[in-house]
């Protein structure tokens, strides 16, 4: 099956003008990466000082890729897509914070999210970063094993039973619960809790689901290692796809602490690991639910493709597609409309903390040949074709 996502009607059958003009404007600028970087450094200054932000931000950045600061801001952007057969996957997107109370409010806002999607037909998952349950550095000495103090070890603890309490929800609600991937130095303990909770609450099917980045050189094989111990578990293994977010960083790190890279040579690389790992799933059905997290045309057009060919039905719900809310439109909308199961991550919290996240998405939205000159090509190519009805 071909996916025709050159199909702009259909990729912006969601959005008004007035939507298509205020995203056009919005893709034009941040395209730059001079206006990018001024910005950034601008937006920086004036969380330090507390300066009020909201009335730049929150209408135009941060409500084309955030739902809302809360969960009940959310049902509006969750309800349009709703019409569109797209779902929607709640991420509360606060980060980065080190403080025991701060831990604790993103827990219980993750809780209150779980138990959200387990009432919403159009919220087909929950998800959480786990670094927002523990600090950074307690989840680094895990990963490495190196010596923990008494206290150290105490919040390890915590952060394996926040963890659990989550998947436990999950369970209970009877909603799949996707831990997101981190920075490598942190992913082995999370990889750690995130099997030994499957292989509690994955008996019968796919509730808790791990996130392979597959920008890493070892991430094919360790999910053929998940796989195996899935089987030796009698368990069932969800698997959430992404390329990966943190390149430059974790090349840097390596460098600097002279141990070998984790990311792939090249992106022809990461692209055949990526549809191999797609793939191995497929064929592997019975065991693994997969999760495909990516913007790139050609593994969604791969796995659409695979999913025919085995005769696996388009809507069959250990299959899903996804894509941010805010981009590649044409990738969900168009998988929609052919039967395929498709959600939008759809991030949510307070302007001021969200705004780390929403400086990712203008920061690889910069290049020309990348995210934005795609989006923009399309959003002008449907303006032109809307003119000449």
């Amino acid at each position: 099956m071909k996916i025709d996502f050159t199909n702009i009607e259909v990729a912006f059958v969601s959005k008004s003008n007035a939507d298509l003009n205020k995203a056009y404007l919005l893709f034009k600028t941040i395209a730059s990466p001079t206006v990018v970087g001024i910005g950034k450094n601008l937006l920086n200054m004036a969380l330090a000082v507390h300066f009020p932000i909201n009335w730049a931000v929150k209408p135009t950045i941060y409500s084309h890729f955030v739902g809302g600061e809360s969960i009940g801001d959310s049902f509006a952007a969750i309800r349009k897509l709703e019409k569109y057969n797209v779902k929607a996957i709640l991420d509360y997107s606060v980060e980065g914070k080190e403080e025991p109370e701060d831990i604790r409010l993103a827990f219980e806002e993750t809780l209150r999210a779980v138990r959200n999607a387990g009432q919403d037909a159009n919220i087909p998952y929950s998800v959480f970063k786990p670094t927002a349950m523990g600090r950074s550095k307690v989840l680094e000495k895990a990963s490495s094993n190196a010596p923990m103090n008494e206290q150290e070890k105490m919040e390890l603890q915590q952060f394996r039973d926040r963890i659990h309490q989550l998947c436990q929800t999950a369970f209970e609600s009877n909603i799949p619960i996707l831990i997101d991937a981190e920075h490598s130095w942190y992913q082995n303990i999370i990889d750690e809790v995130t099997n030994h909770e499957m292989s509690i609450f994955n008996k019968e099917k796919a509730i808790v689901w791990n996130t392979f980045q597959m920008y890493r050189h070892d991430r094919l094989e360790f999910l053929k290692k998940s796989y195996e111990m899935s089987v030796a578990g009698n368990y069932f293994l969800g698997a959430k796809f992404v390329r990966g977010a943190y390149m430059e960083i974790e090349r840097e790190r390596a460098a600097e602490k002279g141990y070998q890279d984790p990311i792939q040579p090249n992106k022809e690389a990461t692209d055949n690991d990526y549809n191999e790992a797609l793939k191995f799933c497929l064929e592997h059905l019975d065991r693994i639910s997969i999760f495909n997290g990516s913007h790139n045309e050609h593994s969604n057009q791969y796995m659409a493709e695979e999913m025919v060919k085995m005769g696996i039905a388009p809507n069959d719900n250990r299959c899903w597609f996804s894509q941010l809310y805010g981009m590649s439109d044409h990738i969900s909308f168009n998988l929609s409309k052919e039967g395929f199961n498709v959600a939008k991550y759809l991030p949510y919290g307070p302007v001021k903390h969200v705004m780390p996240y929403l400086l990712r998405r203008a920061q690889e939205n910069t290049s020309a040949q990348g995210q934005s000159g795609r989006e923009l090509s399309l959003i002008m190519a449907e303006k032109h074709r809307r003119s000449k009805k």
